[in-house]
């Protein structure tokens, strides 16, 4: 069992710390202004502060870039959602999106002669333009962004983090949004559980085949995702991963999808997201029933910068219409290190272009993991506190449940699982489709926005490092975890899509259509309104909720549902 790990607590490390930074006071001058790439070092967990990163290490650095007419295309976004409007359903090209809403080539080409006259190398810019690329040393860093690197132990590894704000010159100001790279402390994980198919150690409630959760969540005649094209967010060598991709699809009496690797940045020869992958895999498409294409986006790790640049690629490309990212981090540090603020901009291109993004909202309950939480544990971390990108409001987080079923695996209930991730956000807002809803008076992006089964005694059957010739069912594992619940909810909206044409967009103002506040609460058609469970600070109640969001999906009375 692996556990989720978000690098960062709520309070300084120590005067020690303080006294360590005294010598790196920076040149003061009004010349530089100040990005959204904070000082993370601070927030660092258990962590001893070493002395500055070696001045011949290699670093890699992503910049983002701001969006032009963001509030136009907010609007844009909110008029192709609305069906009285006579731009609904008219999703941006990524030209479109660039001539109207990126950053302009001068923009750009500001950044790139910064980056040269400063010695960075393989100097590259974004096809969007929301990112220029580069490859420096931690003195080019210095002299460029007006901050130190420094190296700290933490845990038994010694990582690096910017010790004060990443600062441009004011002529930049208004161009670079973030300077991502600078950094290797947080790092997002993926909330999982996985155990033998023939372990004692897990009361078997019910574990699900692809096929046993078409009938509980009633696909009925909903079409499979055949004409439809979805993604995968992963890391690592993938070799394995297809392998075990064919093992279940044959199990399953499931046809081969068509399956291409995305490489984002250099290729890397970690395995350890094996079980993380594969369930990805396995269960999107499985839950599809097929699919046109499954792009996987693989990059090197999963750093906030190399999370970024995959997830650009996946808007800049405009292949697939939906994606599923079974992790995330904690998400104060994604605001400090300033990823949050050029993800949106990502993820609010891919809205405007008709894409959806699901994620993970984590297996803490009404928590955020940090350094030492136990996964799947409600108020294990900092209670309170969500996970990033799931909290972002043009991403759809999804929850958890545990799931109870008849002998024939028709739906019979369901209840909110006490370690689904869920709470407020207090870096994000509530976007206009959810606010209404809101059960309490806060102003940030309610999680989750819908759920799925995640509770390990309900958990998904998973075929996990199947060698040729093995006996599949020695290779079967137990999974759950919201990384169980966010593939499967893109399968299902791959089926929707498939079913109207793939002319849904973005999901989010659909799933919040037909929901209504007090005093006649309901999530609306097609879903199964989750009423039991708690997560920690939160319980399950009529209508949207922080434990099980709008509730889960009735696939069927959903098809009908959507225009």
């Amino acid at each position: 069992m692996r556990y989720t790990r978000c690098c960062f607590a709520w309070a300084p490390i120590s005067l020690c710390f303080a006294l360590f930074l005294a010598p790196l006071a920076r040149a003061q001058s009004s010349a530089w202004v100040s990005t959204a790439t904070r000082a993370v070092g601070p927030l660092l967990v258990n962590a001893t502060p070493i002395g500055l990163l070696d001045s011949s290490t290699p670093i890699h650095i992503a910049i983002g870039l701001s969006l032009r007419n963001q509030n136009a295309l907010v609007q844009y976004v909110r008029a192709a959602n609305d069906p009285t409007s006579p731009l609904f359903g008219n999703w941006l090209t990524v030209d479109q999106f660039v001539a109207g809403y990126g950053p302009t080539s001068s923009q750009v080409q500001a950044v790139v002669s910064y980056l040269n006259a400063n010695g960075f190398a393989s100097i590259q810019a974004e096809p969007n333009n929301l990112f220029v690329t580069a490859d420096g040393t931690p003195v080019q860093v210095q002299r460029a962004f007006n901050t130190g690197i420094g190296t700290f132990q933490q845990n038994g590894q010694t990582v690096y983090a910017n010790l004060s704000d990443a600062q441009v010159p004011s002529s930049l100001g208004g161009v670079v949004v973030s300077v991502l790279g600078l950094t290797n402390a947080g790092k997002m994980s993926p909330p999982i559980h996985v155990e033998p198919a023939a372990s004692t150690g897990v009361p078997a409630v019910h574990f699900y085949t692809p096929k046993n959760f078409w009938t509980a969540y009633d696909v009925g005649t909903t079409s499979t995702g055949g004409k439809t094209t979805v993604a995968i967010f992963a890391e690592g060598d993938l070799t394995q991963v297809i392998n075990d991709l064919r093992v279940a699809e044959t199990v399953n009496q499931l046809p081969q999808v068509p399956v291409q690797i995305v490489q984002v940045g250099l290729p890397s020869p970690d395995t350890a997201g094996l079980d993380e992958w594969d369930l990805d895999t396995q269960m999107s498409t499985g839950m599809a029933g097929t699919v046109q294409n499954l792009l996987i986006y693989d990059t090197t790790s999963l750093t906030d910068s190399d999370v970024a640049l995959m997830f650009n690629k996946f808007a800049h490309q405009n292949r697939a219409k939906a994606g599923s990212a079974s992790f995330g981090l904690c998400e104060a540090f994604a605001f400090l290190d300033g990823s949050m603020l050029v993800d949106d901009e990502v993820f609010l291109e891919a809205a405007a272009q008709g894409q959806t993004v699901f994620a993970s909202t984590g297996d803490n309950g009404s928590a955020c993991p940090i350094v030492g939480a136990t996964n799947g544990v409600p108020l294990s971390g900092a209670a309170g506190t969500v996970l990033y990108p799931a909290s972002s409001p043009y991403v759809v987080g999804v929850g958890g449940t545990t799931l109870l079923t008849n002998s024939d695996f028709t739906y019979n209930n369901e209840i909110g699982w006490d370690a689904g991730g869920g709470g407020t956000s207090a870096f994000e807002y509530s976007p206009y489709w959810q606010s209404p809803v809101s059960p309490t008076s806060a102003v940030g992006k309610g999680v989750p926005d819908i759920s799925m089964d995640a509770d390990l005694v309900t958990g998904a059957l998973t075929y996990i490092g199947c060698q040729p010739n093995q006996n599949p069912n020695t290779c079967q594992f137990i999974v759950g975890g919201t990384s169980l619940s966010s593939p499967l909810a893109l399968g299902v909206w791959a089926r929707l899509q498939s079913s109207h044409g793939n002319r849904l967009g973005f999901a989010s103002p659909a799933l919040y259509k037909n929901a209504k506040p007090l005093p006649n609460v309901t999530s609306g058609p097609g879903f199964h309104d989750i009423v039991g469970g708690c997560n920690g600070l939160y319980c399950a109640v009529p209508g949207y909720d922080y434990v099980t969001g709008s509730g889960t999906f009735d696939i069927s009375q959903m098809n009908s549902a959507l225009p």
